[in-house]
């Protein structure tokens, strides 16, 4: 059975080692929307900016998507997200939950599509990682909420 989660703002991660999505959403309403896109260098996110967003936003909890293979095996990309909520609990001293976001990046595709953007230019690129923190942070309140 999903647990209940407290009730306040979130920032959601989709992680990547050149680009980090982070988005915001509201525990209440179960939504999200995109902020921006953080460049890392080696998979580190610019811990200034995401301690700016920390400020900010004052969430009381942070979610990175989980990429994995289709048979649930983990990759490169799967380590990177596990290393980058290790290190935001310890940056940060919040909560950190992950989830599968496998199908994130086609949904933000296509959330991108009905906004009238296409995924060929780098500024829509860097848009298509902020949505899909968009998209994982709305199925973490999504897989939560259900009875």
């Amino acid at each position: 059975m999903p647990e209940n989660i407290e009730t306040g703002t979130y920032l959601g991660f989709d992680y990547g080692a050149r680009r980090l999505g982070v988005a915001v959403g509201e525990s209440i309403t179960g939504s999200a929307r995109s902020l921006t896109t953080l460049d890392c260098a080696d998979g580190e996110p610019d811990w200034h900016a995401v301690s700016a967003l920390i400020g900010e936003w004052q969430p009381v909890a942070l979610v990175v998507g989980r990429p994995s293979h289709a048979d649930d095996s983990a990759s490169e990309s799967t380590r990177g997200a596990e290393q980058l909520a290790q290190a935001l609990a310890v940056h940060t001293g919040l909560r950190v939950a992950m989830i599968d976001e496998r199908l994130s990046s086609h949904e933000a595709s296509e959330r991108l599509r009905e906004r009238g953007y296409t995924t060929g230019r780098a500024s829509d690129r860097r848009a298509l990682d902020a949505v899909a923190a968009e998209v994982i942070l709305e199925s973490w309140f999504a897989s939560r909420s259900t009875p």
